[in-house]
């Protein structure tokens, strides 16, 4: 039988500019190596969870114009608990539990990292949101 810590740092990608180095903060240490691949490896899920988000909430999302979208995505990450338990439970989830004893040590600053990097993410990705109809044109 393998070991689940070894088989989730197998699929995790490497993000070369995720560096580590001794004088981060432990916060730091923990999102660049952990976070950061982590998000990346669920990005498409984290992506289509976005994408029906918006779709459950009438799809006002596409009537806004790009300040309000990006507001938008914000107030979803930042607002909206439910929505934000459930991305957190995509990355807890693929945390190994060494990484989880360190997660639960400083849980409050961690998640704040985690949130901003999905909403950055998210930002850094807009055109992915854009209505099928319109991209055809």
């Amino acid at each position: 039988m393998t070991n689940r810590t070894e088989d989730l740092i197998k699929i995790r990608p490497i993000i070369s500019t995720a560096l580590i180095y001794d004088s981060m903060s432990s916060e730091e240490r923990f999102q660049n190596g952990t976070l950061r691949p982590l998000l990346k490896l669920q990005n498409d899920l984290i992506v289509a969870v976005f994408k029906n988000y918006i779709a459950k909430h009438k799809n006002m999302f596409y009537d806004l114009y790009l300040p309000k979208q990006l507001d938008y995505i914000e107030n979803a990450i930042q607002k909206d608990m439910k929505f934000r338990n459930s991305i957190k439970g995509m990355i807890i989830g693929q945390f190994t539990t060494e990484e989880y004893a360190v997660y639960i040590e400083n849980s409050s600053a961690l998640n704040k990292r985690m949130m901003n990097l999905v909403k950055e993410r998210l930002v850094s990705q807009i055109q992915l949101f854009i209505p099928e109809m319109v991209k055809e044109i």
